[in-house]
């Protein structure tokens, strides 16, 4: 019989940290190996644990699972946030594809120089502001039920919450005009695996600071190396 989920990834947010949202969401424990070194990131490729060469790594029903959007997808399908047919997963996938975009002007903010950060602040504000909330709030509206699909909890809810988030440490009232995100933001947070995972003392972790960076770019060498996909 499998064992416990076990993670594997830098001491800090980065591509693993939807996968921690989602197993939380789901009620699901687990296990965290922190790369710390290089010698712990070639220890993995040279025992062909890497399938592309790259981290976050998940060891889950006894697979070595690599590739995010995979991970995800197998999480959100087994623990039935995936949709109840094809075409809630697709909404799903649009949606998720669409916090991804968000979230990924979010994920380079810690590598860039001050100067860079203060343009990138701009953008995540600008980005969230006038393409992506606006489209949630509409989808929200428009249904007027409580969640992005089916008015049941999916992957879409929680990668929505989890953005909206990260947004609002970069602007703390960016939601101020969204009233739908609002009550959904109050919603969502309050689901009990949801409301354990934000609570002080869970697997959540903080914003990146300056020795994940130097971590990360320390075990993969070089920051350009983009191998934490």
């Amino acid at each position: 019989m499998a064992g416990k989920t076990k993670l594997y990834y830098f001491d800090g947010r980065g591509k693993m940290e939807s996968i921690r949202w989602l197993l939380a969401a789901a009620g699901v424990e687990f296990e965290e190996e922190f790369l710390e070194t290089r010698e712990q990131y070639e220890k993995l490729l040279q025992g062909g644990s890497l399938l592309f060469q790259q981290v976050p790594m998940v060891e889950i029903d006894g697979m070595k699972m690599v590739q995010t959007r995979a991970i995800l997808s197998y999480i959100a399908a087994k623990y039935n946030l995936y949709g109840k047919d094809l075409m809630e997963r697709a909404l799903i996938d649009m949606y998720v594809g669409g916090t991804d975009d968000l979230m990924g002007f979010i994920l380079i903010f810690p590598f860039l120089s001050a100067e860079d950060k203060e343009k990138q602040h701009a953008v995540i504000v600008q980005k969230a502001t006038s393409r992506y909330f606006p489209a949630y709030e509409k989808v929200l509206k428009d249904h007027g039920q409580d969640f992005l699909v089916g008015n049941s909890f999916s992957w879409a809810d929680v990668h929505l919450l989890e953005a909206i988030l990260m947004v609002e440490e970069k602007k703390s009232d960016v939601l101020l005009g969204f009233p739908q995100l609002q009550a959904f933001k109050a919603r969502i947070s309050s689901i009990p695996t949801i409301k354990k995972f934000l609570e002080p003392g869970s697997q959540r972790k903080p914003v990146p600071d300056d020795k994940y960076v130097e971590t990360v770019r320390r075990v993969l060498h070089m920051y350009h190396d983009k191998k934490a996909n």
